[in-house]
């Protein structure tokens, strides 16, 4: 018997469609790579994560966390959103730059992540997945802002429209600290066999070429602009083979299953 709890979102929802795209990969690595140039955000993950030395690890658990809220049943969003918060009151320390305090659960750094997730998440949909109208990107952050209030993110630190979105990163100050140095070299190249190492780069440097100006110049990476539209084709069409050759995401099928709800 199917269930009637469609969880934060539902099948109808733009969350349901745009996490289950493959161009979340790209999108993923972007968001990394932003936030790290926050230098509390980054002095947290430095301090309090072991990324460097399990990097797929941390990527499969930001995954999962995804996954749940977008898929699972309301309880299951709520429970993994709890064991985060849970964790976020542990993440206390001190920004070795600034020398400012910094705690996981502060409002402002929770809005960070979730703005440049959704954000990032986002411009590599509209750029290698096939576009998304203006109406359905201010509709998935509308709907995002149920998962961000889930970690304890206040609503009205979450943008809800483009503009205001694009307002709030313009106006974020980033500092490229050591640890983000760091950081980026972890995200760019992982522990991989070798066969998926080409793979991977084209996932880099489409990665690359969705940051902002301003943090590749403080990353030091250097960018050649009429390279936009090699990369754009060599990534949409990674993309699109992945579509046809991966399953759906296993939590989008259970959810199906769950609701009664066709493919």
């Amino acid at each position: 018997m199917a269930s009637s709890d469609v969880g934060l979102f539902g099948p109808h929802s733009v969350a349901w469609q745009l996490h289950a795209d493959p161009s979340m990969i790209v999108g993923g690595m972007r968001a990394l790579l932003l936030q790290a140039l926050n230098p509390r955000a980054m002095a947290g993950v430095a301090d309090h994560s072991a990324y460097k030395d399990d990097p797929w690890g941390r990527f499969a658990r930001t995954a999962a966390f995804v996954a749940t809220t977008t898929y699972g049943t309301t309880t299951e969003a709520e429970a993994i959103a709890a064991r985060v918060r849970r964790v976020h009151l542990r993440v206390k320390g001190s920004d070795p730059v600034s020398g400012s305090a910094y705690s996981a659960d502060d409002p402002d750094l929770l809005a960070w992540v979730h703005n440049v997730l959704a954000h990032s998440l986002l411009t590599a949909k509209q750029r290698y997945g096939g576009g998304l109208s203006r109406r359905d990107a201010e509709r998935y952050l509308r709907e995002m802002v149920r998962m961000a209030e889930l970690v304890g993110t206040p609503a009205d630190l979450v943008p809800v429209t483009l503009p205001d979105l694009a307002d709030y990163l313009q106006a974020a100050p980033l500092v490229v600290s050591p640890a983000a140095q760091r950081a980026k070299w972890t995200v760019l190249t992982p522990p991989l066999p070798p066969r998926l190492r080409a793979a991977w780069l084209v996932a880099d440097t489409a990665a690359i070429g969705l940051l902002p100006r301003r943090a590749r110049a403080l990353y030091g990476m250097w960018w050649f602009p009429p390279a936009d539209p090699a990369v754009r084709v060599a990534m949409t069409v990674v993309a699109a083979a992945l579509r046809r050759v991966l399953p759906e995401p296993p939590a989008l099928r259970a959810a199906r299953a769950r609701l009664g709800v066709a493919a």
